[in-house]
């Protein structure tokens, strides 16, 4: 059965973007991008929110023929352009990036339906409500939180709108050269 993957980056005061969306603060360095790599030979598939997806099509795409993109960066744009992609919005009217799908409703039963087709498995990147949504109805399989050593003190908190406590089960972790410590976590389902 293929896997739902939420990845996100956040500071240590637990913030996804500082104020008016910065992310300049994200430690992406050669080591990161090597793991990001190894990450996407590992799914088929990407599932986006909307600002994260436009973050995602205004990048990759011109990667491809940026001649200072890096080796490692046209791998991952390689990778990341021919992959499948689900961008969830209520208010986009289509999508035109490579193997993009638009869904303007998140449907738990379709994502389950998905999980069970063959295939590799899926990433959340970005999208704090999207994947708040997957949260509240228990449909990501594994959490791959990216803690960057930075206090921001304010910004969007990555969970902002959780409404229940929820129970992990801590899988493994790993620091990079950086100072970034990814956590990895499984929820523990209720009655297990």
């Amino acid at each position: 059965m293929r896997k739902v993957i939420f990845q996100m980056m956040v500071s240590l005061d637990g913030f996804i973007e500082g104020p008016k969306q910065d992310l300049s603060w994200h430690l992406v360095d050669d080591e990161f991008n090597k793991y990001a790599i190894d990450l996407l030979h590992s799914i088929d598939t990407i599932i986006f929110g909307r600002i994260a997806y436009e973050l995602f099509e205004s990048f990759w795409p011109a990667a491809m023929t940026d001649p200072s993109t890096t080796p490692d960066n046209l791998d991952i744009a390689n990778q990341i352009n021919d992959m499948h992609k689900i961008v969830f919005s209520k208010t986009m009217e289509k999508v035109e990036w490579k193997k993009s799908q638009l869904i303007q409703q998140l449907i738990p039963e379709e994502i389950t339906k998905m999980k069970q087709q063959e295939g590799k498995d899926m990433v959340i990147f970005g999208g704090a409500g999207i994947a708040q949504s997957f949260m509240r109805h228990e449909l990501i399989d594994e959490y791959r939180i990216m803690v960057n050593p930075i206090i921001l003190g304010k910004g969007k908190p990555l969970f902002e709108d959780m409404t229940h406590r929820m129970n992990l089960k801590l899988l493994k972790t790993r620091t990079f050269n950086s100072g970034v410590v990814m956590l990895v976590y499984e929820p523990i389902k209720a009655g297990a």
